[in-house]
């Protein structure tokens, strides 16, 4: 007997021990959904940014980085060899076209023009003598030409004489045949002379037109070379601004190196960057915005380099404005190409909230209360979020970040 009673008591020590133990899980229970219901999570309204829904216009657009440049730069760059020999106008200083900006030491320029011009001089008299020549060739050819046909006119009438005795019964036929043979000698001997003096003249002539041509050749070679001299003074070619210039003075140049940069401040143009993940989007005349400080620029492509470097594709823009006053060489500024565009959505201001995808969790301004909603959205850009579905025009939506509380369906919001 004793024993069944330890047993019913073993059993009803158990079941009160697993009635205690539920217990204490309902009423955990009940206490984590009064603490939820209660004591909501709470952020100050301060802590947040907030925007209200609205109705607008709202453009997609892509990133890209963007230089401003002077629509105009010229880069001036030394014509000949030379040293630097004095600097006359400083970076940032205004220009008028015909100032000087530096000047060049142009010695060994100098000399090489003299020395040019010496050897035209020695190719003039050149060709001035080989006229002489051919003149006083001509004529001692042509005089043995005329020697030459007096006697040919001696021996036809020597063969006549001949002839006229022969009949006459006083000659005889070997002397008719030596006076004939002795005309023909002297007719073949003409016409060589006759052929030496056309191979003469054309000979002597493609003499001339060969020095000739050298010596144009030469004059051209010196009128550069007055050229470059000329230009060697570095000259502004127009009005502008003194963007850079080579200031180091007493060191060797060579031809064509750089030697200062002058600039029209008046216009700028953007020279661009992007990655050639989104060159497919890329084409000409896409419009595009600038962010430049506080203000907004419109634009358009104009040119797109065919080549990609390392990953990136280059491009320039027109600026609509281009004379804006906020525009400095080199400003590096944020571009925005525009890809799409449509009119009359609901949209909202862009901000931390938001992660790209195309389905979102926001909280929603209710009173003093912020609901977690799921939206649906559509076209970005750097301002604005198209809202498809899930917010309507008027409603307050928090736009700062609450991924901390992505698991909290209602935020309460003090003041």
């Amino acid at each position: 007997m004793d024993k069944l009673i330890a047993e019913e008591i073993t059993v009803k020590k158990k079941r009160k021990t697993y009635i205690g133990i539920l217990i204490g899980i309902l009423v955990a229970g009940v206490c984590f959904w009064a603490f939820r219901y209660f004591f909501k999570p709470s952020l100050h309204r301060a802590e947040i940014n907030t925007a209200v829904a609205e109705k607008g216009n709202i453009e997609n657009t892509i990133n890209a980085t963007g230089e401003i440049l002077p629509e105009f730069e010229e880069v001036l760059s030394s014509p000949i060899s030379a040293s630097i020999r004095s600097v006359l106008m400083e970076a940032g200083h205004p220009i008028q076209k015909g100032q000087s900006i530096l000047t060049l030491d142009k010695s060994i320029a100098q000399t090489d023009y003299d020395k040019l011009r010496f050897q035209i001089e020695s190719k003039e008299n050149e060709i001035r003598k080989l006229k002489l020549d051919l003149e006083k060739s001509f004529y001692d050819i042509k005089s043995n030409n005329s020697i030459k046909q007096l006697k040919i006119s001696n021996l036809r009438d020597a063969v006549s004489s001949a002839k006229r005795l022969f009949k006459a019964g006083g000659g005889t036929r070997e002397g008719i045949e030596q006076a004939e043979l002795n005309l023909k000698v002297a007719e073949l001997e003409k016409q060589q002379l006759e052929n030496e003096i056309k191979s003469k003249q054309q000979t002597m002539k493609i003499e001339i037109k060969e020095a000739e041509i050298a010596l144009s050749i030469q004059k051209n070679d010196l009128a550069a070379s007055r050229r470059k001299l000329d230009l060697a003074n570095i000259l502004a070619t127009r009005d502008g601004v003194v963007t850079w210039v080579n200031k180091n003075i007493g060191s060797a140049i060579k031809e064509g190196e750089p030697l200062a940069r002058i600039a029209d401040l008046a216009a700028f143009k953007l020279s661009c960057t992007m990655s050639d993940n989104l060159l497919s989007q890329l084409h000409m005349n896409m419009p595009l915005i600038v962010r430049l400080n506080d203000s907004l620029l419109r634009g358009k492509v104009v040119n797109i380099s065919p080549s990609v470097n390392n990953g990136i594709v280059s491009f320039e823009a027109q600026l609509e404005d281009k004379s804006n006053k906020q525009l400095r060489p080199n400003m590096k500024v944020d571009v925005f190409l525009v890809t799409a565009t449509r009119n009359g959505v609901v949209r909202i201001s862009n901000g931390p909230a938001f992660k790209g995808s195309n389905l979102q969790e926001v909280f929603v301004l209710n009173g003093n209360k912020a609901e977690r909603r799921t939206v649906t959205t559509g076209l970005a850009n750097f301002d604005y979020v198209e809202i498809l579905k899930g917010i309507k025009p008027g409603e307050v939506v928090v736009i700062s970040d609450l991924s901390n509380y992505k698991n909290s369906k209602e935020l309460s919001i003090v003041n």
